[in-house]
């Protein structure tokens, strides 16, 4: 990875995960506990794609591992993640642009539950079965209700941060284009009515040119 998206991803995901801990985990929410970390890391994944999210998520779960209060063994939440963002990376857009909101929302439910699964996997071949007293359902549906609702509101920014610092052209600067292109990315279809405006008014433009031109013509030729 180039030493833009290191220290990008660096930064946002200790960013995630002291707001994790300190905040959303104190909270004490039914169920499942809002993964911000592992929303940030899906993020970068539709950016970097498969390569990159993978290695996003192995750094970033092995700092969980290793952060306090930290409960489980080191290198668990780094397999969790690190698999997670390399499949997430694998439906990386073609384009760089999200068209719609339901593959995102379907990458973010399909992410927290393979997360919670696969957590509580790797936890019950280490002995480890904390999950089966808490309720493996009840902490599927929290964490993929949880994640989904605040998804909308940590994927896109992430997504457009990471464009900005590789210098992606579909990242416009100005704080009205970050809200177009989020908004066209995450919650809307994109449909291009700003460019088709912009040509359209161009369009005119010429037109009225083109009249100009035909009226100072006429008057030349009546004054011959």
């Amino acid at each position: 990875m180039r030493l833009n998206r290191v220290l990008l991803s660096t930064v946002l995901v200790v960013v995630a995960l002291v707001i994790q801990v300190s905040v959303l985990a104190r909270l004490h929410l039914p169920g499942a506990v809002p993964d911000l970390l592992l929303l940030t890391v899906l993020g970068l994944a539709l950016v970097y794609g498969h390569v990159g999210g993978a290695l996003v998520g192995f750094g970033a779960g092995l700092l969980a591992d290793l952060a306090p209060p930290a409960d489980h063994a080191a290198g668990r939440y780094a397999l969790v993640l690190c698999v997670i963002g390399y499949f997430a990376g694998l439906v990386k857009p073609e384009t760089g642009r999200l068209k719609s909101a339901i593959g995102p929302m379907a990458v973010v439910v399909a992410a927290a539950i393979g997360s919670t699964l696969l957590y509580a996997g790797v936890g019950a071949l280490v002995g480890d079965t904390a999950a089966r007293h808490v309720g493996l359902p009840g902490l599927l549906f929290s964490a993929a209700l949880y994640d989904l609702l605040l998804a909308p509101f940590v994927v896109p920014g992430v997504m457009w941060l990471a464009r900005r610092a590789d210098n992606d052209p579909l990242a416009e600067s100005g704080p009205a284009a970050k809200a177009g292109n989020i908004s066209s990315g995450w919650l809307s279809s994109g449909t291009g009515l700003r460019i088709g405006s912009q040509r359209g008014f161009g369009a005119l433009k010429a037109k009225a040119r083109t009249r100009s031109a035909r009226v100072g013509r006429i008057k030349g030729v009546k004054r011959l």
